[in-house]
């Protein structure tokens, strides 16, 4: 008996020191052995995979759809779906080839520790981006937000009228430390879905239904969207939920919709801000034998830092098509498509097919381009912008 005790001390030690041991094991005892983990099913995989790819994003397809035209909006649509399909798909076989288990080790074996390195960078603008996004939205939803001129009322505003403890700043520093924070710092263990499903061959399967079910909401979201305010649609179309809808209980189901879309972020908030945190911790802190985990100084100091300059972020930055056109011109379509197509094309475990080539070099020529539209278009408008309040100052 006091054999089998030590026996159970080291394995519950080497648990918690060793980075490699996997993330979620294939069973987990109990001193009763009553308790099994036999994998996540397939349904279950693909609720997992959608709830984190359905973020802050589809907030802003009503106002994408508004700027290209109802037509060219949701073909872009498709498309996309289509690409993301291939990218991810790239990803899991040379991942497969190489017994890979992560995007950065995937990045580091095609390119080294740079390549690693660059991806983190990626991961870090993404992700501060997404979550500032994240933080908008709520006080969007909370307290409400002005545009062009006009201020469409939050959920408090609605309910209270307007006091200190509806505006902004209030509800934003309330929900960082109140809600934000407790959750951030949690210290647990987020695995990838393809190590939690019972059968890795799933995966696949998974991430097809899993892009279809998130194409279908975004098609959905944009075309109602659009088709519910038109020319008024804003950049974060939860903002339009403060108008009279024109039907019973419209008020109600305004209420019911924002809150619900905020639920969801709060919820989603701290897997994000998990690979943020540990792909910060890659780059500053590439000596350190310690998991992230154990070393409470280092992992205070990062949390800290970080939730304080999404805060900033969020009451600095006036809106979300503002991140949206910096990160998703820079870091996302990194991310989605052009690390992806680069792995194929290095192709290291000489797997990669003619077609898988081609369409690489097509993701990555296209990725280039739309990325260089992207930029100069943001940096016309800028320019343009500060030139008129130039000239606004001059006449005064």
């Amino acid at each position: 008996m006091t054999i089998e005790t030590e026996k159970k001390k080291t394995r519950k030690n080497k648990e918690v020191v060793d980075e490699n041991v996997p993330l979620l094991p294939k069973s987990q005892e109990s001193d009763t052995e009553l308790h099994e983990f036999n994998g996540a099913s397939f349904s279950g995989a693909v609720f997992n995979l959608s709830t984190t790819v359905i973020g802050a994003g589809i907030m802003g397809l009503p106002a994408c759809v508004k700027k290209l035209g109802m037509v060219p909006g949701l073909i872009a649509i498709v498309l996309t779906a289509f690409l993301t399909e291939k990218s991810v798909e790239f990803m899991l076989r040379f991942s497969r080839a190489g017994n890979l288990s992560s995007y950065g080790s995937l990045m580091g074996d095609a390119f080294g520790r740079y390549g690693k390195a660059v991806l983190e960078i990626c991961v870090v603008i993404n992700n501060v981006g997404v979550l500032i996004v994240y933080m908008i939205i709520i006080g969007d939803v909370v307290s409400g937000t002005t545009s062009s001129g006009i201020h469409h009322s939050g959920i408090l505003e609605g309910w209270f009228g307007v006091h200190w403890w509806t505006g902004r700043t209030f509800v934003l520093t309330f929900t960082t430390l109140a809600v934000f924070a407790p959750l951030v710092s949690f210290k647990q263990i987020v695995h990838n879905i393809d190590n939690e499903l019972e059968d890795s061959s799933w995966m696949h399967g998974v991430v097809r239904a899993s892009l279809t079910l998130c194409s279908s909401v975004y098609l959905l979201t944009s075309f109602f969207g659009f088709l519910l305010f038109g020319d008024d649609t804003l950049p974060d179309v939860l903002a339009n939920f403060d108008t009279n809808l024109g039907i019973p209980f419209g008020s109600a189901l305004n209420d019911a919709v924002r809150f619900s879309y905020a639920a969801h972020l709060v919820l989603v908030f701290p897997v994000v801000f998990y690979a943020l945190r540990v792909n910060i911790d890659g780059l500053i802190f590439t000596s350190s034998r310690r998991p992230l985990v154990v070393d409470n100084l280092r992992f205070a100091s990062i949390t800290i830092a970080l939730v304080g300059i999404i805060f900033m972020g969020a009451n600095f930055i006036p809106s979300i098509w503002d991140l949206f056109q910096f990160t998703g011109a820079t870091a996302a379509v990194c991310l989605g498509f052009i690390f992806p197509a680069a792995i194929t094309l290095k192709d290291r475990h000489n797997i990669a097919t003619k077609t898988d080539k081609i369409l690489s070099v097509f993701m990555i020529v296209l990725a280039v381009l739309s990325n260089a539209v992207a930029i100069y278009s943001d940096a016309y408008a800028l320019i343009n912008k500060n030139k008129h309040n130039v000239n606004d100052f001059l006449i005064r």
